[in-house]
């Protein structure tokens, strides 16, 4: 016996090493079939020996019963709300008041030094750690009493089970989110087996953390940033930049991009240089939050209400507006399914001019009941292509809104009479419909990198006749 449970053991710290090395690194060292073997020879021991399978066993990210409710716990340390500054002379105005709080104290002309991370747009946790296991996962809640969401936590593979020589208590703080890109494959895989789709990546990633069944936590692509450690026994720290440095030794997950700054010059910079990359990046941020590095200094600084003095958070400008829906029309994809677009008054959101944004496919479009005639608020996030998110709260309440928009009967590009399809699309059948064969070859021409072939060309040439090609492919082939 002793032999197997010194196995297991030996393969719980191999494959934590490989997840952390995976999920935290970004550096993986074996591929995906030899940590399978792995896990499933842990799985073997574990099934034969179950007097070896333990809480933090990585074969345990999946598989606990659903909970019956949610439980209220009250955190060990209050998780504060941030002040707002949304311009730089607002950011100095707070650097000016932290040093004459301070002066006041009798400590003049402070040296401070600043700690700028990107505010990620998730749900924020509190991960409890007793002897280095992770005991129990909450919400922020009200910032006083959160809700166990342990059950949830424990199947995201960013989020250590186990860490090795840790204190006897230490809490880790922490964004749950899902990357842009997971979401919308996510979307995708939902529409394609006619389930609902998800709104937004915060709001699919607070969704899913609060649901009873783990099964279903374990089935989206949830990570997790980690960004300040809380109450602690037997850990002792000097500055926030050293409880990061503490958090990336023992396998969590901190951004990369996070900086030590020396002044409010440099940190208004690093502020600018985030704003104009958020649409760049592979998760959503909504600003920027800025601590005095310096743990002495933030407890002489201490909270007001329950706002800490010594952070803020600097917004970005907004991505949404409100306009006039004017009408729907639909495009044709090059599988022949028809996708929904809305025709906007022109609203200024995100530095340009908004007159179209999707609505994705017509059971998202349902989903949203936003309907001609609405005032709907839109969102534009950096590069990414505007979206209607939903009807303005006052427009539902409106008693002459007009009927629920439904897909074309025939093609808006062909005149063939539209089939309804299995999943939540309905499709154009003409397999030479133009539209199809246009979208066909855009999309040639941007996998093959044709420099200079782009959709207007693409078009151009369609129109004068000189592209030849198969008709399109069957999307039920």
């Amino acid at each position: 016996m002793s032999g197997a449970s010194e196995r297991a053991a030996q393969l719980r710290r191999e494959i934590g090493e490989h997840n952390r090395r995976y999920y935290v690194l970004d550096d993986p060292v074996i591929g995906d079939d030899a940590y399978d073997a792995l896990l499933d020879e842990l799985r073997r021991l574990e099934a034969e020996h179950p007097e070896l399978r333990t809480p933090e066993s990585p074969t345990q990210r999946v598989g606990a019963e659903p909970v019956s409710r949610l439980e209220k716990v009250r955190h060990l340390q209050p998780m504060l709300s941030l002040a707002n500054a949304r311009s730089e002379e607002e950011l100095r105005a707070w650097v000016a008041r932290m040093r004459s709080h301070l002066a006041r104290e009798g400590i003049e002309d402070p040296a401070f030094r600043f700690v700028a991370e990107p505010k990620i747009d998730g749900l924020a946790i509190s991960l409890i750690y007793r002897d280095g296991v992770l005991e129990r996962g909450s919400t922020r809640g009200n910032g006083e009493v959160g809700e166990d969401v342990t059950h949830n936590l424990r199947t995201i593979p960013a989020i250590p089970l186990r860490i090795d020589d840790a204190p006897p208590l230490v809490e880790v703080r922490g964004e749950v989110y899902m990357s842009l890109p997971d979401f919308a494959a996510l979307n995708e895989r939902r529409a394609e087996a006619g389930l609902s789709t998800f709104m937004n990546p915060r709001n699919s990633a607070a969704g899913t953390i609060r649901q009873l069944d783990p099964q279903l936590a374990a089935e989206r692509p949830l990570s997790m940033w980690c960004y300040a450690i809380g109450v602690t026994e037997g850990l002792t720290l000097s500055s926030h930049w050293e409880a990061l440095e503490w958090l990336r030794a023992h396998g969590f997950r901190v951004n990369g991009d996070v900086q030590r700054l020396d002044s409010e010059d440099e940190v208004v910079a690093q502020c600018l240089a985030w704003q104009e990359r958020r649409g760049a990046l592979e998760f959503e941020i909504d600003g920027v939050v800025v601590k005095v590095d310096d743990f002495e200094l933030q407890r002489r600084l201490g909270v007001i209400g329950r706002d800490p003095r010594w952070a803020i958070a600097w917004k970005f400008p907004p991505t949404t507006a409100v306009t006039l829906l004017k009408d729907i029309s639909w495009n044709v994809g090059k599988f022949g399914d028809l996708y929904p677009f809305a025709m906007l008054e022109p609203v200024h959101v995100s530095g340009v001019t908004v007159k179209t944004a999707t609505l994705h496919n017509e059971e998202d479009l349902a989903r949203k009941d936003v309907r001609v005639g609405d005032e709907v608020i839109v969102l534009r996030a950096g590069d990414v292509i505007p979206q209607v998110l939903s009807p303005a709260p006052h427009a539902v309440d409106r008693a002459d809104r007009g009927p629920a928009p439904k897909p074309p009967k025939r093609c808006p590009s062909c005149n063939t009479p539209t089939v309804k399809g299995d999943g939540v699309f309905t499709r154009c059948p003409n397999l030479v419909c133009p539209a199809r064969q246009w979208q066909i070859l855009k999309a040639f021409a941007g996998i093959m990198d044709i420099d200079g072939l782009g959709e207007k060309q693409v078009a151009a040439l369609q129109e004068a006749g000189m592209l030849d090609m198969p008709v399109a492919p069957d999307a039920a082939a």
